[in-house]
């Protein structure tokens, strides 16, 4: 059974209060997990043990069963001798009168609330042989963060589970909220030897230049207002490297251009499409010679982009 100087507080770890709620939860973990991820902390041992206990905090506090438990047992939330629902007893076991029991195992089975069934016989088989045998091994919930780089490519990850090592495959095209299911690697039953299975919910860390747009990649190119203006053609950055594209003449801030197959990759094989947000950036500091054609575009242009604004009023 766990000790007090074994209790972890995962509030404390997660930095919330006890009535944070599941989205400052998830917020708290995705911030801290981000910063002590091992791959951002190479070699670091600290680093390593706080992701680890962020892991499990997130398990137990973002799963309303688990945290109820985890408030109301603490340090003893998950032992197996501890549920929300008492096994029944009955007054006389409440009150340590043995005297309607034939033998000890009688007492345990009634403390226990097993069941004892007659036999043909006329004897009793106990059922908790058979209850043991037949429980179900519990699955086990964690949680992976990976780089963008590692989610696109596919990786193989080695996590530590209590004392064992294990290998994970992960395959490309991961996404936040993707489950992964390893059979036979979750916990113990604790009444028999047989374990359940251990499910990661993946977690991909923020890109600097990269983001998701539903099911699309997405990034945002700067252009210049002659670009703008009379098209262009310019490199564009993509999970592969640079390529080409042609921007059109008169596009507008924000407008989007479609790289088919240049996006993320897709589960069943493939790749999705790479949206390129076109932003039209001013430049600030101006040459001479800039200066005198901006001058000029500004006294001869007829275009005013505000024309239908003019009768526009409450």
């Amino acid at each position: 059974m766990p000790t007090a100087t074994d209790f972890k507080d995962y509030y404390t770890i997660l930095g919330v209060s006890k009535t944070a709620t599941p989205e400052e939860i998830k917020r708290a973990y995705r911030k801290l997990a981000r910063k002590y991820h091992p791959d951002l902390n190479p070699g670091d041992k600290d680093a390593e043990a706080k992701f680890k206990d962020l892991n499990e905090a997130n398990e137990v506090l973002s799963e309303p069963e688990k945290r109820q438990k985890y408030d109301q047992f603490g340090q003893h939330w998950n032992h197996p001798g501890y549920s929300e629902t008492p096994p029944p007893r009955s007054n006389n076991v409440a009150t340590g009168d043995f005297d309607q029991y034939g033998d000890f195992d009688s007492f345990i089975n009634d403390l226990l609330g097993r069941s004892r069934r007659r036999t043909s016989t006329g004897g009793f088989d106990d059922f908790s042989g058979g209850f043991r045998s037949q429980a179900p091994a519990p699955d086990t919930e964690a949680a992976i963060a990976l780089t963008f780089s590692e989610a696109f490519h596919g990786v193989q990850k080695r996590l530590q589970l209590d004392e064992e090592t294990i290998n994970v495959r992960i395959p490309a095209g991961a996404k936040s909220g993707s489950r992964i299911r390893i059979k036979g690697k979750g916990r113990a039953s604790p009444f028999s030897s047989q374990r359940g299975d251990l499910y990661l919910t993946i977690e991909v860390l923020p890109h600097p230049f990269f983001r998701f747009e539903g099911d699309n990649l997405v990034c945002d190119i700067p252009i210049r207002p002659d670009e703008a203006v009379l098209g262009a053609e310019i490199r564009v950055p993509t999970p592969d490297g640079g390529v080409t594209i042609k921007v059109p003449k008169g596009v507008r801030s924000g407008q989007s251009l479609r790289l088919r197959g240049k996006g993320w990759t897709l589960p069943k094989g493939g790749r999705g499409d790479l949206l390129a947000k076109l932003q039209i950036v001013t430049p600030k500091d101006l040459s001479a010679i800039e200066q005198e054609y901006y001058e000029k575009i500004q006294a001869n242009s007829s275009f005013n982009p505000r024309a239908q604004l003019e009768e526009i009023k409450l």
